[in-house]
């Protein structure tokens, strides 16, 4: 890859530059605190576990709102607080404290330099099927927009959220590069639009087995956003 036709980075957030997995396990703990405190019925009948099977109930019951995990989880919510007599001010104050808490992340130790070296460089943004939000994270000041799945209506893999990106970029997708942990929804689907990949792999699974596939390959493989930063510095 010419990493000098490059003029613009977009980001992946989740497990790109924080790991999800604890979380959203510290953001259901908060949640059923709140509900034991708050709602002890619905407590009672939808502990971690039975809300997480709900959660995911509901997502597959709405493929409408695939790209919208926050609606997914108000709808769950409301399906878990209704019926035991709460009402939507109480699934609003539900929803509030589990989103703070899915906001309080702790960033890769190599993320935070590796966006003040790479956005002194190149112009960044961020592409993300999730809903976290850049503000209450601390972040939105390395990015020059977030391209949210639940605002724009669609979800990587699907081209057009990428082309919504390098439009807001004004450059061409062939000029931005794409970084991220998911070799389908990431690298796969940057690449069908148009765009230059990194595949961000923390892990000791190969591309091939990652992938699933050999015919579509990343135009990097980094193990760290330092390593990334390294490359494209030289």
């Amino acid at each position: 890859m010419r990493l000098t036709a490059i003029r613009a980075i977009t980001f992946d957030l989740d497990d790109t530059l924080w790991p999800i997995e604890p979380v959203m396990q510290r953001a259901e703990q908060r949640l059923d605190a709140w509900l034991r405190a708050h709602c002890p019925r619905a407590a009672k009948a939808y502990p971690v576990e039975a809300m997480r099977v709900l959660r995911d109930r509901v997502a597959g019951e709405n493929p409408q709102l695939a790209h919208d995990f926050s609606a997914q989880r108000r709808l769950s919510l409301r399906e878990a607080l209704l019926p035991h007599g709460y009402r939507d001010d109480h699934v609003d104050a539900a929803f509030t404290a589990f989103y703070a808490e899915r906001n309080r992340v702790e960033c890769y130790a190599d993320a935070l330099p590796a966006l003040e070296r790479l956005g002194g460089r190149y112009p960044l943004a961020a592409i993300s099927n999730g809903n976290a939000d850049l503000g209450a994270i601390g972040l939105v000041a390395h990015f020059r927009f977030a391209l949210h799945a639940s605002a724009f209506g669609t979800a990587k893999p699907a081209a057009d959220i990428f082309h919504a990106a390098c439009e807001r970029l004004s450059f061409a997708p062939e000029e931005v590069l794409h970084v991220g942990d998911d070799p389908a929804l990431d690298v796969i689907g940057a690449h069908r639009a148009g765009l230059r990949s990194v595949w961000l792999h923390r892990g000791t699974m190969g591309w091939d087995e990652a992938s699933g596939q050999s015919d579509i390959r990343p135009d990097l493989i980094v193990r760290d956003l330092a390593e990334l930063a390294d490359l494209l510095e030289r």
